[in-house]
Order: C-alpha cells, then structure tokens, then sequence
C-alpha cells in the first residue's frame, strides 16, 4: 500500500524529479520540487530560514509527493511523510542519466529554478560539478539512508527501496490514480 504524503530520495541524477512528477500525476496530488524551493537566481542558495518557510507552506496539503535530498528539511518532510520511496541505482546508471539530462539542458538552454540555466563548464570543467556532486555522495547516500530509516523518529515510515529502472518503472505501473488513500 502506498501513502498520501511521499518522499522520492536518491543520489543527484537518479531521476528523483522525473520519478516523482509521474507519481503524483498517476496519484492525482501535487508534485513539490526541493530544487524549485531551494534554488535563488545565479545559482544562490536560498536562506535557510526561507529555504524551510517554503518546504513548510509547500507541505500543509493533505497529499503529496516531494522530491529531494535536502538534509536541512529532512525533519519537516519525513515528520510528516508517510513514505519515502529510495532510488538506489547503480552509479554507472545514476551518471548516464545524469549526462543524457545534463547535456539537454546544456544545448536547448533550458531554464531551470530561480532562472538558472546548466552552463557546460560548470557542469563538465569546474569543482561545482554534479557529476563530482553524484560521485562523491554516493556511497554516503547508500550508508546514510538504511540508518536513517531505523533511526525512532523515523519507523512510522512505509520505505520502497527500488534498484533499478525498471523496478521504478514497475513499481510505477502498479500505483493508480486513487481518490480515497488507505
């Protein structure tokens, strides 16, 4: 069974935020985006004050899926989740996707949260990389969240761990569009 207020966790570029759009659709419920909530223009990182305003007024729904890895909010967002869906791919997936999405945003210019765009020497020549960002968390993240899960602040948590894209997209199938949630 699936809960009403969901969390999708996992390293940068594991497709958090493609993930949970298409949940929260099939859900009929809102999709709530980290990033958008914690990205100023020039790649300014919103106050922490604000930055938890936001994720505070974003989540006063009854239902919801949030996307993210915000250690900072991680409080506001699992207290009040009832479930926390972990992307746990491998790293060579995780960066193949992370390179088909960054070299899109790259050439079309896409615009991004706070009227950023991916600049290709930021992402491919620079110490702010995220494919620096992905590999050097990756391991971190694959320790940090089985602890997390266990830890007593945390147990009322429902926990779907999916290790692949295809187990994500399975899982995906199965989840229908509901309007009462059990």
């Amino acid at each position: 069974m699936i809960g009403k207020r969901i969390s999708v966790v996992g390293t940068t570029g594991s497709g958090k935020t493609t993930f949970a759009r298409e949940l929260a659709q099939r859900l009929g419920v809102p999709h709530v985006e980290l990033d958008a909530l914690h990205w100023e223009p020039n790649w300014t990182e919103a106050p922490l004050e604000v930055f938890r305003a936001r994720v505070d007024l974003a989540l006063r729904g009854e239902a919801w899926v949030i996307d993210g890895n915000y250690s900072k909010v991680r409080d506001i967002i699992w207290s009040r989740a009832d479930t926390v869906v972990w992307l746990d791919y491998a790293l060579p997936i995780i960066l193949w996707q992370l390179l088909k999405r960054t070299l899109k945003r790259v050439f079309i210019r896409e615009e991004l949260w706070g009227k950023n765009r991916e600049r290709f020497r930021a992402q491919f020549l620079s110490r702010d990389s995220l494919f620096l960002w992905a590999i050097s968390t990756y391991r971190r993240r694959r320790r940090e969240y089985p602890t997390l899960f266990k830890q007593p602040e945390h147990v009322h948590l429902a926990v779907v761990h999916l290790r692949s894209p295809r187990a994500a997209r399975a899982w995906l199938e199965s989840v229908r569009e509901f309007s009462s949630f059990t």
